[in-house]
């Protein structure tokens, strides 16, 4: 079943097709048209763009900033920014460890972090993945031992994206050895300029670094970086994990890509026509078209499915 739109709908993408024709840094759109890597600049000042208006973290409770946007305006409002050309935002800070504060944090770890997690003034990094802990996470071994009011953390995490330009770090640790795997975990915020923190590239394929390990030798963090309880973080993580659906077929990003590929084929000349003209090239075009518009209509029956549950989306 097709998802179809209101007129108040319909109005609300226009306003944030506005909004990014309107606001969206003319420089950051010319690389991401050419394809070119966004800086954490790019990232953090789109962000900031968004935050000021009210729209950095569409699915976090209102009273921490998020809008009260159904299932379809959210995913009308990312299908917008993606036609755009705009930076996604950075989902370990929106998407990931901001929801978790919003549920299970402290007043005062709300009160210090959300503002600062929304306006991308601390960059989060993940800290799961280890090399005996990947698809089996469970098996984690890094170590927090509790003395007074801090915990001793020793150990490694792996793939750990974006650690060598973040400010925290939101880590799964154990905490208590002696328990089944899942439930001797800890959820804690750990200060990446901690004495003890070694970041050390992993170069990718591509020849770029994307990602790390991370060595913790005798890092103290504070107890009251703990969010929740002790030992409850695969609880948590299972929260965190399961923050991340709608808006990740990116359709609207396919399409702008389409688009210029199409323009751009108007250019290329092959033997005296443009590419544009050649049968071969427009039967593949219709083709991938054709999937893209399935993939559309999948992902629009998944947010008319959730609107009838009375949710909002997940990103």
């Amino acid at each position: 079943m097709e998802l179809r739109f209101t007129q108040e709908e319909l109005a609300f993408r226009d306003e944030v097709r506005d909004f990014c024709e309107t606001n969206l840094p003319k420089d950051i759109r010319t690389r991401q048209i050419k394809g070119q890597r966004m800086t954490k600049d790019d990232i953090v000042a789109w962000q900031r763009i968004l935050n000021q208006k009210g729209w950095a973290c569409p699915l976090w409770p209102v009273e921490y900033g998020g809008t009260g946007w159904d299932a379809t305006r959210y995913f009308l409002y990312k299908e917008e920014c993606f036609r755009a050309w705009a930076p996604e935002v950075l989902s370990m800070n929106i998407n990931l460890v901001g929801p978790v504060i919003c549920a299970f944090g402290t007043d005062k770890q709300k009160d210090f972090f959300l503002p600062k997690v929304r306006n991308l003034d601390f960059w989060f990094c993940q800290g799961f993945s280890e090399p005996s802990a990947g698809s089996d996470l469970a098996s984690l071994k890094t170590r927090a031992v509790r003395e007074g009011d801090y915990y001793i953390v020793n150990g490694q995490k792996l793939w750990t994206t974006g650690a060598h330009r973040s400010d925290w770090m939101f880590a799964l640790v154990r905490t208590d050895p002696n328990a089944k795997k899942q439930r001797g975990i800890s959820y804690i915020l750990i200060d990446m300029k901690t004495p003890g923190i070694d970041v050390r590239p992993v170069i990718t394929m591509d020849g770029n670094r994307h990602v790390n390990e991370v060595f913790l030798e005798d890092v103290k963090v504070p107890v009251e970086n703990l969010i929740g309880q002790e030992n409850k973080g695969w609880d948590y993580a299972k929260f965190l994990l399961g923050n991340e659906r709608i808006g990740i077929a990116r359709v609207g990003l396919t399409r702008a890509r389409i688009e210029l590929a199409k323009a751009q084929a108007q250019k290329v000349m092959v033997e005296g026509k443009a590419l544009s003209e050649d049968p071969r090239f427009r039967e593949k075009m219709a083709l991938i078209e054709v999937e893209l518009k399935a993939l559309e209509m999948t992902n629009m029956m998944v947010v008319s499915a959730i609107k009838k549950q009375g949710g909002q989306g997940q990103d």
